[in-house]
């Protein structure tokens, strides 16, 4: 499956914040978008999933338009950059209603084994935004989308995060932004700088440093 969004214009008090942007994503890859803070990327997220409605956009699945929002379409989930699961549920409770596997998490990151029956919001920061992440990574979406996904996490969790994002791209179509770019550029396949409103696509990452996102010596 091919998604792209095109010719996307988003204003807001007059001042326009994207001008034009196109990206393309497919299953079997993980599309990452980069940017300086408060340039668009969640609120691209946010016209991909269907939340957030601009001027004009023009979105396609395998080359076919796609009028309605995507949520009322398509099997497509959004991280939020905010906690999105109601403080008072019980991490067991959680993953039964999403469907989710607790026994696979605790595998892969067992320290959460004693939290069975703990209540989301007593976790720390880090701990639920894995939390979130976990759900909606291995959720039944076929496209995901998700926006700062490695915020807070631990060092000890964030090598198996993007392991798993890496195995689910298999079968969904992942799109991904967070600051934490030299995570971002390790797991992508595909990148794209938004900038000035358009989205460039970058094919060798010396050009982040001749679009001035990242200094040449950060390059590696």
């Amino acid at each position: 499956m091919i998604l792209e969004i095109d010719n996307v214009e988003l204003s807001f008090s007059n001042k326009r914040l994207l001008n034009g942007i196109y990206l393309k994503a497919e299953t079997g890859k993980i599309t990452a978008i980069l940017g300086s803070n408060g340039c668009g990327k969640s609120c691209l997220l946010q016209i991909l999933f269907g939340a957030l409605q601009p001027k004009y956009k023009l979105v396609r699945i395998d080359n076919k338009p796609i009028t309605k929002p995507l949520y009322l379409t398509k099997n497509v989930s959004l991280l939020p950059q905010y906690h999105f699961i109601p403080k008072g549920l019980k991490l067991k409770t959680i993953f039964k209603t999403l469907e989710v596997s607790w026994e696979s998490f605790t595998t892969i990151f067992e320290g959460f084994s004693k939290y069975k029956n703990s209540k989301i919001h007593l976790l720390s920061g880090g701990e639920r935004r894995l939390v979130e992440t976990y759900l909606i990574v291995k959720g039944k979406s076929e496209i995901i989308l998700l926006d700062e996904p490695f915020s807070h996490i631990a060092p000890l969790y964030m090598e198996k995060l993007k392991r798993l994002i890496t195995e689910e791209k298999q079968h969904k179509i992942i799109i991904i932004t967070d600051h934490m770019y030299k995570d971002v550029i390790e797991t992508a396949d595909s990148i794209y700088l938004l900038r000035n409103g358009y989205t460039k696509q970058i094919k060798n990452l010396k050009d982040l440093a001749f679009y001035n996102y990242l200094s040449a010596n950060s390059i590696h």
